[in-house]
């Protein structure tokens, strides 16, 4: 556990999440180029939380999973009350936003080797 966060990392995927086990009751999935998985998935994190906090009960859940030659995201989270279908095209915009996947990128600089 990392400040509040669990960090569950297999090698091939990490996941960020506040609640165990993680559960994406919505999500959407972006690619990513190679960088820090663990910085990403944080960076991630607060801007969904930022755009979906105000649903009860949310909870943000970040996968960051190596796919080819760069990582595949799966970002959403876990929802305890109702789930509104504004929900799914705010979390759209988020991963969608250029200027914020380019913040993101930079934050998470380049994979070390």
């Amino acid at each position: 556990m990392s400040g509040g966060w669990h960090v569950l990392d297999d090698g091939m995927a990490l996941t960020l999440a506040r609640r165990l086990p993680p559960r994406f009751d919505l999500s959407e999935e972006r690619q990513f180029p190679p960088v820090r998985r663990r910085a990403l998935a944080h960076a991630i994190r607060q801007d969904v939380w930022r755009a979906l906090r105000s649903l009860r009960g949310f909870t943000p859940v970040v996968r960051v999973a190596r796919h080819g030659d760069g990582l595949s995201v799966r970002a959403g989270g876990a929802c305890d009350g109702a789930l509104p279908a504004v929900a799914q095209a705010r979390l759209a915009q988020v991963m969608d936003c250029p200027a914020r996947r380019a913040r993101w990128i930079r934050h998470a600089g380049p994979r070390s080797c």
